[in-house]
């Protein structure tokens, strides 16, 4: 009773450690974003040609912290993978820590691939569509939190959605899920991913489509690289398997 004591007390001192560093982390990239919100910025308005408008001194601290803290989460993504990993570590054979190991980076590269998409696909996409339908109506006007809030509605969750395949293949891996699950609820993933999409994106029909059509494919290409994965386990499953056998 007591050792499982001790190993309770344990793990949640190692959590809490985990934590910590994540925090420091988010914090430090934070300091960091905080530094260069002034180039940021710049490099977010290069190509608006309508200049931003404030409607208070608060919407100038609100682009600060907002911009800051979105390079935090991004740069705080590995750390917090990293530290999953060292985690649970522990209960991991050798060889699944070295299949984990190797999903932490690609966590990131897909976050930042996802939201170069939603930057420079669907964004631009979007926001000539909806600025041309004022087009001889009315003048354009932007204030600061609503181009912002516009820009990060249409990147940040792309950058987090774009994850969907690491994670497919890294459950598949461990054995928690196989591709033949993941087709067995497709029209319920469908159906998750398309309320996303309309959430997310401006309320007409045209951008529900423009943002659904990204997610289902994802979702397909997160099926077919948990073939892959699933296949290639049962692989090295079947070899091993026939090696013990020789062996006997």
């Amino acid at each position: 009773m007591k050792e499982k004591e001790l190993n309770y007390i344990d793990h949640l001192e190692e959590l809490r450690k985990r934590l910590i560093i994540c925090v420091v982390a988010f914090i430090l990239f934070f300091i960091v974003g905080f530094i260069f919100v002034d180039d940021i910025y710049r490099w977010f308005v290069r190509d608006l040609e309508e200049q931003l408008i404030v409607l208070g001194p608060s919407d100038i601290i609100w682009v600060y912290f907002t911009i800051a803290t979105v390079i935090s989460f991004a740069g705080t993504i590995p750390v917090v993978a990293l530290q999953i990993w060292q985690f649970v570590k522990p209960g991991l054979v050798p060889k699944e820590r070295k299949v984990t190991l190797a999903y932490i980076p690609a966590l990131f590269v897909l976050f930042i691939v996802g939201l170069c998409f939603g930057y420079f696909v669907i964004l631009p996409t979007m926001f000539n569509f909806l600025t041309g339908l004022s087009s001889g109506m009315m003048e354009l006007s932007f204030t600061v939190d609503k181009y912002f809030k516009f820009i990060f509605h249409m990147t940040l969750p792309f950058g987090i959605l774009f994850e969907l395949p690491v994670v497919a293949m890294f459950l598949t891996s461990l054995g928690i899920i196989n591709p033949y699950v993941l087709t067995s609820i497709r029209k319920y993933a469908y159906f998750v991913l398309i309320v996303i999409s309309v959430l997310i994106s401006p309320p007409d029909l045209m951008s529900d489509i423009i943002v659904s059509i990204p997610l289902l494919v994802l979702y397909e290409i997160s099926i077919n690289l948990s073939k892959v994965v699933y296949r290639r386990k049962l692989r090295k499953e079947n070899s091993s398997g026939e090696a013990e056998e020789t062996s006997i």
